[in-house]
């Protein structure tokens, strides 16, 4: 019989998993020269991907399952080892990524001793998962194993199995077999009820606006048949940008903190707002009355914003259902005005971003972003750090159905851009990877470039060095407080990189930007440009409480930028071609 370790290997590679991300440790031990005997993912096994931290090697999971869809796995040694994981586990479970997680734990005589690196991972992981056990006798696999296996991808998050090293070395006792794993999402088709009564809304309202999510990923097509017929403006959250903002004609921006346009103006001059697969989480953003939501998930009805209705489905299968039961709407007013309105807002930010941007010294971190977005792959898989990168990329980074755009959107961790991109590459390697990267993130994980190096991959870190916390400062001004260790040291990653055995090249001026993107993505391995911004360079909602404003107004005064870019206002003015002129 193989040993326990071998057994969970083996339900591991039938399930589809070509790799596991960890450092390898003693209680681990079993578990890793397991997957040494396994041969390799090129000879049917499984590959062990050394990190330099486990929380990386969650981050790197957690970004492998977005991209492929299928159960990727992580792994730490006992104590620490596995204490390290949970930020990037909370990151995969809040994001919907199915992924399992190996808790190595110490010898189960020694469980409840205060044992040396003692810790309780049983207890430790449960909020961050799905499902949470520990494997205590060899009997337990190999279906234990593939009960969190299912609970992964079958609920969309992680799984967590905790298991002491000697246990992990004894011999099995069950013959592990075959089992079937189911893969992909329900399709949750909203009953019939619930489809009259929203049609009717639908048709009563005069002005309606929609807001899409993430849970719009499959539906673009079917959400714009849907803001057609309803001549509806269509706003998005953060997570349902790649998804819904391409070939919008619709289109009026982004909402919440990092938004732009004239989605929140939508929002609340609509009569009917119709939230689609989205858990927006900024309630003061929402017009909390005269909304209808419809999600898979029926426990995110109704948690954000008070609902006149709550529909259960699938996006898709609900607009496709709803659609033949409406009456067109003929009156275009609320949209062509929304419309000029988002064209407008755009118009005067760009151009205040554009004035001598392209010539200003610190670079502008816009104006880099918007470069990067036009030399990046049109397949491109971008991952953001939390803070001002996460502006930069929700504003520049042009969705075109093909790129994806990763990040810690919901958990909001720091330093995930590296890690997130080297499970993206392993995930996709014929495909671009870009990590914007913001100077205080990389540095939370810089030995991860580490790790770029070993395993030779190829992805490109465009770090936007502005020696500050530019997300915290921002907080902190509008909360009317002086800024307070926000900035920091100045710091040359180019020449870090390079005595990690990366490419890397330093950009101080603006008139360089172009050719330091071009020569770093053109680099054919692990490349990182080190691009000095401006760290006053801040970021603003596209909405502020009175309160919000003062405070403002008593901190230390700033250049303060909002959002939008070239390409959205050439969009949006696009968009307004077809509309009669007022």
């Amino acid at each position: 019989m193989p040993t326990v370790a071998e057994q969970l290997v083996a339900v591991l590679s039938q399930a589809g998993v070509q790799r596991i991300y960890g450092v390898v440790g003693d209680s681990l031990n079993p578990v890793v020269d397991a997957i040494r005997r396994s041969g390799g993912s090129a000879r049917g096994g499984i590959d062990w991907v050394h990190v330099r931290n486990e929380e990386a090697g969650a981050f790197a999971a957690a970004a492998e399952a977005q991209v492929t869809g299928r159960l990727a796995v992580c792994a730490g040694s006992c104590g620490p080892g596995n204490t390290h994981l949970i930020q990037g586990l909370y990151d995969a479970n809040r994001s919907g990524a199915p992924v399992l997680a190996l808790a190595s734990h110490i010898a189960t005589t020694q469980i409840g001793t205060d044992f040396f690196q003692e810790t309780h991972p049983e207890r430790l992981f449960v909020e961050c998962s799905h499902y949470c056990e520990m494997i205590s006798v060899p009997g337990q696999l190999p279906r234990l194993a593939r009960v969190a296996v299912q609970h992964a991808l079958g609920r969309g998050g992680v799984s967590v199995l905790v298991l002491p090293g000697d246990v992990a070395a004894q011999d099995a006792v069950h013959e592990t077999g075959r089992g079937a794993v189911q893969a992909g999402p329900p399709c949750v088709v909203p009953d019939a009820a619930g489809v009259d009564e929203l049609a009717a809304r639908l048709d009563a309202a005069d002005r309606v606006m929609i807001m899409a999510g993430a849970g719009c990923r499959d539906a673009h097509d079917d959400v714009m048949a849907l803001a057609d017929a309803l001549g509806a403006p269509v706003g998005h959250a953060l997570r349902g940008k790649e998804f819904i903002q391409y070939d919008n004609p619709f289109d009026v921006g982004m909402s919440g903190l990092l938004g732009y346009g004239a989605c929140h103006e939508a929002m609340h001059g609509a009569d009917l707002v119709l939230l689609l697969g989205t858990d927006f989480p900024y309630d003061a953003f929402l017009p909390q009355a005269r909304t209808v939501q419809v999600d898979i998930d029926p426990t995110q009805l109704g948690r954000r914003t008070p609902l006149e209705l709550g529909v259960v489905g699938d996006v898709g299968e609900t607009v496709r259902a709803v659609l033949p039961k409406l009456t067109r709407k003929t009156d275009r007013g609320f949209l062509h005005d929304m419309l000029r309105r988002h064209e407008r807002a755009l118009s005067r930010v760009v151009e205040a971003y554009t004035r001598d941007v392209a010539h200003q010294v610190p670079i502008h971190p816009e104006y880099a972003a918007d470069v990067l977005d036009e030399l990046a792959d049109d397949d491109a898989i971008v991952t953001s750090d939390t803070g001002m990168c996460n502006v930069w990329a929700a504003r520049y980074i042009t969705p075109n159905g093909r790129r994806r755009i990763l990040g810690s959107f919901k958990h909001g961790s720091m330093a995930n851009a590296l890690p997130h991109a080297i499970g993206a590459q392993f995930a996709a390697p014929d495909r671009q990877v870009i990590a914007m990267a913001g100077d205080g993130g990389l540095a939370m994980l810089l030995g991860e470039l580490l790790t770029l190096r070993t395993h030779r991959l190829p992805v490109k870190v465009i770090v936007f060095n502005n020696s500050s916390l530019g997300m915290v400062k921002l907080e902190m001004l509008v909360d009317g407080f002086p800024e307070f260790e926000t900035d920091h040291d100045h710091v040359d990653f180019a020449a870090i990189a390079r005595g990690a055995g990366l490419h890397a090249r330093r950009v101080e001026q603006p008139g360089e930007v172009a050719d330091g993107i071009r020569e770093v993505l053109a680099h054919p391995g692990p490349a990182l440009l080190d691009l000095v911004t401006d760290p006053n360079a801040l970021s603003m909602p596209p909405t502020l409480t009175a309160g919000e404003v003062r405070g403002f107004a008593l901190a230390v005064g700033r250049t303060v930028l909002g959002g939008g870019v070239g390409k959205m206002l050439a969009l949006a003015r696009s968009n307004l071609r077809n509309i009669p002129r007022p």
